[in-house]
């Protein structure tokens, strides 16, 4: 993991110098262009996974309530006296760096949900606990939300996984999974002909399943539901949202194209990215990103530089790497000894993979662009800080498990 992690640091600032990359300023250790600051924050936060190293291993379990408690006071002070980037006011301004709590209220997220679940009498069958967690989950995403920072409060989602792994049904799941899905289909369908579909889908269901008066009254309840939500999705759109937002919808949907408003940063990242061809311009070669047609080039869309300089191939090789540290992740998380630590390194797993695919996925216009870092990799140092402390916190509960015997 560290090995991993060393490598997406190190090609994530070599990629951030190219993006920004100036003839008067060519230095790579230049302070003054992003590429230095991102130098200085690599070696903080190599100083901050040290650390956390050094911290006894119990020290996260028993302490989590509080670090959690410590990210939600951050978050709620930041509404008043935090300073507005890029529409959010969500950052804290403390001589020439900004700190953004949001990154850090991962951490303390993922700590107090393993820390809750835990506990050997939890259940999430029952209502009461399931709520409690959810609630835990919620907090920190709503207060986010209050800072009008949408990307980093959806990302709380991803905890979904670990509740899952924590012995939440798989029918809850299963519904969790498909209430998205029917969202965008009642954006892109026929409501009515969505409806209909549903109905024939209950009833082929019924017909193939025990006729008990139970799977009557569950796909009942299921059908209204889901009829429920197809109309309220169309409500929300209609009369809830912005125009710039539905737009955006639309133009991620194909049903509208807007080359030179909503749909312009996705479509200068697919002329980059697609520009790169199988093997990449080369370093420092790209014009799509050199001569700043990429918006936000070396922070959400530093993707856009991978495909247009290294191409498919060197797309494939940074793609293959996160891939590589979540499956080890994964693996080393199912080797624990404690419920904490296994619990905590699937959250660990889940915030990363919800980066990764939902930042890539920007790029590739597959989602909406909501503004969220690629791991290790995009320019920032609270990003880099949060994801190098939430890593090397799991890495030091994987030491500790032998104390465990």
């Amino acid at each position: 993991m560290f090995i991993l992690y060393l490598a997406l640091v190190f090609i994530g600032w070599l990629n951030i110098y190219s993006a920004v990359y100036n003839e008067s300023h060519q230095s790579i250790v230049d302070f003054s262009q992003r590429y230095g600051k991102q130098l200085i924050w690599i070696v903080a936060a190599l100083f901050l996974a040290m650390l956390t190293l050094l911290i006894d291993g119990k020290f996260y379990s028993q302490f989590a309530y509080l670090f959690y408690g410590i990210t939600l006071l951050m978050l709620v002070a930041v509404l008043f006296t935090g300073k507005t980037i890029s529409g959010s006011k969500s950052w804290f301004q403390v001589g020439g760096i900004a700190l953004q709590p949001a990154e850090f209220a991962k951490i303390g997220t993922a700590l107090a949900i393993s820390k809750y679940l835990s506990i050997i009498e939890i259940d999430l069958k029952k209502p009461r606990n399931l709520l409690t967690v959810t609630a835990i989950i919620l907090f920190p995403a709503l207060l986010i939300l209050l800072q009008d920072d949408t990307g980093s409060a959806i990302v709380f989602l991803a905890f979904v996984a670990v509740l899952y792994r924590a012995g939440m049904s798989g029918r809850l799941m299963a519904i969790l999974v498909a209430i998205p899905m029917l969202a965008v289909l009642s954006l892109v369908m026929n409501k009515f002909i969505l409806i209909g579909l549903l109905l024939v889908a209950a009833g082929l269901y019924y017909l193939y399943t025990q006729r008990r008066i139970q799977t009557i009254i569950a796909l009942a309840v299921i059908y209204i539901a889901s009829v429920g939500l197809v109309f309220s999705v169309d409500f929300v759109f209609q009369h809830v949202l912005e125009q710039h937002q539905k737009v955006r919808i639309n133009v991620l949907l194909g049903k509208e194209s807007d080359l030179k408003g909503a749909g312009y940063n996705v479509n200068q990242s697919l002329i980059a990215i697609g520009s790169g061809g199988v093997l990449g311009k080369g370093f420092l070669q790209g014009t799509q990103t050199k001569y700043n047609f990429v918006p936000e080039q070396s922070t959400d869309f530093i993707f856009c530089t991978v495909g247009e300089e290294w191409g498919f191939m060197g797309s494939v090789l940074v793609m293959g790497l996160f891939i590589s540290l979540l499956i080890r992740i994964v693996m080393v998380a199912e080797r624990q000894r404690s419920r904490f630590s296994r619990l905590y390194g699937y959250g660990v797993a889940s915030i990363i993979f919800f980066h990764f695919a939902i930042n890539i996925g920007m790029t590739l216009g597959l989602v909406p662009v909501i503004g969220i870092p690629l791991p290790f990799f995009s320019y920032g140092g609270s990003s880099l800080w949060a994801f190098t402390i939430l890593l090397f916190i799991f890495i030091r509960q994987d030491s500790y498990r032998y104390e465990l015997l």
